[in-house]
């Protein structure tokens, strides 16, 4: 990864490769590069060496406004804490990325993102009077709003209750089914983990085997 003060070696040797429709649960301690992996997947960091290609296309390869305009069209993200424009409200946050992406009809098809996930009757409503949960309902139907091929979520039940982390998860797979949307996943929860096809750990910025997700049964003798 690079930044102003020179490359920073945050991933090393980390080689990962998702099917088309796949979901892939990211687990690992703090500090073990997940949230860095996405962040280079997503083209926010660059990588300072190695190759990093998302939906058949070299991210290298792609100037700032071209990944921005690869982003909108192809990759949804879903933070821990939101990421909501805090002066737009519900409405807004998700049907003005949808217009920047040139999609027909952005705020109708906004509208209908968010009756999806149960916000008909808060699309007037701003982050700050949403609970935590709404604010998450919301970002969820963004991510998910211009069908992307590939959904990156980064601890995305982090700052919410139990009970409203499970129906925030229920929503994203549902929609990622529906929509048969990649689904790269980081989490420290392994029961969150384990919904996924795959569960792949990370510790010091090196990819560790897979976790077999087919423990063996005992045997009683």
């Amino acid at each position: 990864m690079k930044s102003d003060a020179g490359a920073v070696n945050i991933l090393r040797g980390a080689s990962l490769t998702v099917a088309a429709g796949e979901a892939v649960g990211l687990v690992g301690p703090s500090g073990s590069g997940k949230s860095t992996l996405l962040a280079v997947v997503a083209g926010l960091e660059r990588a300072s060496s190695g190759h990093v290609a998302v939906a058949g296309r070299d991210l290298a390869a792609l100037d700032e406004d071209q990944l921005a305009v690869f982003r909108r069209r192809h990759i949804g993200i879903v933070f821990q804490s939101f990421h909501l424009v805090p002066t737009m409200n519900a409405l807004e946050n998700v049907a003005v990325p949808l217009e920047l992406a040139g999609v027909h009809d952005a705020f109708a098809h906004a509208r209908a993102r968010l009756d999806a996930v149960g916000l008909s009757h808060r699309v007037t409503h701003y982050p700050a009077q949403l609970s935590g949960g709404e604010q998450q309902r919301v970002a969820l139907a963004r991510a998910f709003a211009a069908d992307p091929k590939i959904v990156l979520a980064d601890e995305p039940t982090g700052n919410l209750d139990s009970a409203t982390g499970r129906s925030i998860v229920d929503l994203m797979f549902k929609f990622r089914a529906e929509r048969r949307t990649t689904l790269l996943l980081v989490t420290h929860d392994m029961e969150l983990a384990v919904r996924c096809g795959r569960v792949v750990r990370m510790d010091d910025g090196r990819i560790l085997d897979p976790i077999d997700l087919e423990q063996p049964k005992p045997v009683h003798g």
